[in-house]
C-alpha cells in the first residue's frame, strides 16, 4: 500500500452475520480521497447484489457498469446504488467477492463521484466482474458509507472491509494509527479505537498509553438468570461498583494478546447454566460470568465476575445466588426465598440481581449492567439474566447490558446478546426446559490520536 494510504477502519464480519456495515465518524481533514476495500459473501442462495449509501442517503444515485459472467458480458446505466454482485451458500464455500471502491475529492461541494472494480471467487463456469462508475448528486461531504446485501440478505462471517483515507502525495497524513489488530479499526479525530469481538492480537507500533474496557463472557442460565462477565473499564465505570481501573502503557513493537470469552450454555432447569469464559487484554483478565442455579440437586448460583442467580421450583426454601468478583460484578439474587418463589436474576456489573418473588413463582429481574462511554457513545454491557419463573408466574426481567429476561413456566430461556457479556434468561420451571447462553465478551482498546 503506497505511504499516503491510511487506514481508518476495519470491520470483520462475526459468525452471527451483518445486515450491514457503515464506516461513521469519516475524518474531514487531513485526506483528499477515500479506498474502501472489500471482501464479501452472502447467506442466501445465489449471487446477490450490494448497496451504496452515503451519509444515510438512499437516493440521487446513478451509475453505467460494464459486467460479464463467463458467458455473457452486459453493459448499461441505472439510477441505483449498485456495487455488484457477491456469492452466496450454493457457491463453491468459502469464496469471495473482492472489490475496490474509490472516492475522489470526498469533502468538496461538488457531485460525489465514485468508481468500483469488483471480481467473484467460484470453482466454476459462472462468475461475475463487474467495472462501474457512479455519481451521488449531492454537495454534501461524506461523512458516513453504508453497504448493505440487496433487501433480506446478510453479510457472510469472515466479509471484510477496510476504510482507507488517501492523503495528498508528497504530504504526510494528519491521522496514523498506532498500532495493529482487533476487528474494527476507527477514528473520530481525538481517539484511535480498536475493538476485538473474537481473540487476536494488538501491537503498538511505538509507545503508547491505553484506556480498555474488558467484558468477559456471560454466564449461562438454568432456571436462575446467568451472571454477567466481568467488567473492567478505564473509561465512565467498572464492575462492581470499584474506581475506574488505571491505564495501561504498552511497549512498541510488543504483541499483547487479546481474548475474547465465550459465554457460557445455559442448562436445563434442573441443572446449573455454565459459567462463561473469560476476557483478557494483556494482564488485564475480567473473570467469567457465573451459571445460573437449576430447580433440583444444583441449586444455587454459581460463582464468576457476576454470580448467577439462585434456583427455584423444588422443595426448600431459599438457595443462594453466586458471588460476584470484586471490582467487576455483583452477585445474583436468591431463588426461591418462599415457598411460591421464582429464581434469582443473575448478578450484573451494575447491581445485584432481584431475588425471586411472589405470588405466583415470579423470576427475580437480572442486575443492572453497566453504560460505558469509552467509544464516544454510551453503550450497556454486562447485565445478569432475568430469572426463571413457575406456575402462572413471569419471567425476571433483563436491564442494561445484554442480558436476556426470564422465561415463563414451559419456556426456555433466551440467550443473551453477542459481545456484550450478559447472562442468559432462566428457563421456565418444567422439567427439561433449557435455560439460555450468555453473550459473548468483548475487548476495546483505545489511545490519542
Amino acid at each position: 500500500m503506497p505511504a499516503n494510504y491510511v487506514l481508518l477502519e476495519k470491520i470483520t464480519v462475526g459468525a452471527a452475520g451483518a445486515s450491514s456495515v457503515t464506516f461513521s465518524g469519516i475524518p474531514q481533514t487531513g485526506y483528499t480521497d477515500l479506498v474502501v476495500k472489500m471482501s464479501t459473501r452472502t447467506t442466501t442462495a445465489g449471487f446477490r447484489d450490494l448497496r451504496l449509501s452515503l451519509n444515510g442517503n438512499t437516493t440521487g444515485f446513478t451509475n453505467i457498469y460494464l459486467e460479464g459472467n463467463g458467458a455473457t458480458a452486459y453493459s448499461g446505466s441505472a439510477a441505483i446504488r449498485y456495487l455488484g454482485t457477491m456469492p452466496g451458500t450454493n457457491v463453491t464455500a468459502s469464496t469471495f467477492t473482492n472489490s475496490e471502491l474509490y472516492f475522489p475529492n470526498y469533502t468538496s461541494s461538488n457531485y460525489k463521484s465514485y468508481s468500483l472494480d469488483a471480481t467473484g471467487e467460484n470453482n466454476a463456469t459462472t462468475n461475475y466482474s463487474t467495472l462501474l462508475a457512479g455519481l451521488w448528486s449531492n454537495t454534501a461531504a461524506i461523512t458516513s458509507i453504508e453497504l448493505t446485501p440487496e433487501p433480506t440478505n446478510t453479510l457472510a462471517q469472515y466479509s471484510t472491509f477496510y476504510l482507507y483515507g488517501v492523503a495528498a502525495l508528497g504530504t504526510t497524513p494528519a491521522i496514523v494509527p498506532y498500532a495493529t489488530g482487533g476487528d474494527t479499526i476507527m477514528t473520530d479525530g481525538t481517539y484511535w479505537y480498536h475493538t476485538f469481538v473474537s481473540s487476536g492480537t494488538f501491537t503498538p507500533q511505538k509507545g503508547l498509553t491505553c484506556d480498555y474496557l474488558v467484558v468477559a463472557g456471560g454466564g449461562g442460565a438454568g432456571a436462575g438468570g446467568g451472571g454477567a462477565g466481568g467488567l473492567r473499564s478505564t473509561v465512565t465505570a467498572t464492575g462492581g461498583g470499584g474506581s475506574l481501573e488505571t491505564a495501561l502503557s504498552l511497549t512498541g513493537g510488543t504483541s499483547y494478546t487479546v481474548t475474547v470469552g465465550a459465554g457460557g450454555s445455559g442448562g436445563t432447569s434442573t441443572l446449573q447454566g455454565s459459567n462463561g469464559n473469560n476476557s483478557v487484554f494483556s494482564t488485564i483478565t475480567s473473570t467469567a460470568g457465573g451459571g445460573g442455579g437449576g430447580n433440583a440437586g444444583n441449586i444455587s448460583g454459581k460463582t464468576g465476575g457476576s454470580g448467577g442467580g439462585g434456583g427455584a421450583f423444588f422443595a426448600g426454601s431459599s438457595f443462594a445466588g453466586g458471588a460476584g468478583t470484586t471490582n467487576q460484578g455483583f452477585a445474583g439474587g436468591t431463588g426461591r426465598s418462599t415457598t411460591s418463589a421464582g429464581a434469582g436474576g443473575g448478578g450484573g456489573a451494575g447491581a445485584v440481581g432481584s431475588a425471586g418473588t411472589t405470588p405466583n413463582e415470579i423470576g427475580g429481574n437480572g442486575g443492572a449492567g453497566v453504560n460505558v462511554s469509552i467509544t464516544g457513545s454510551s453503550v450497556g454491557y454486562a447485565g445478569g439474566g432475568g430469572g426463571g419463573a413457575g406456575t402462572g408466574g413471569s419471567g425476571g426481567t433483563a436491564t442494561a447490558g445484554g442480558g436476556n429476561a426470564g422465561a415463563t413456566e414451559t419456556n426456555n430461556g433466551s440467550a443473551a446478546t453477542a459481545n456484550t457479556g450478559g447472562g442468559g434468561g432462566g428457563s421456565g420451571g418444567n422439567s427439561g426446559q433449557l435455560g439460555g447462553n450468555g453473550g459473548s465478551g468483548i475487548v476495546i482498546v483505545r489511545y490519542a490520536v
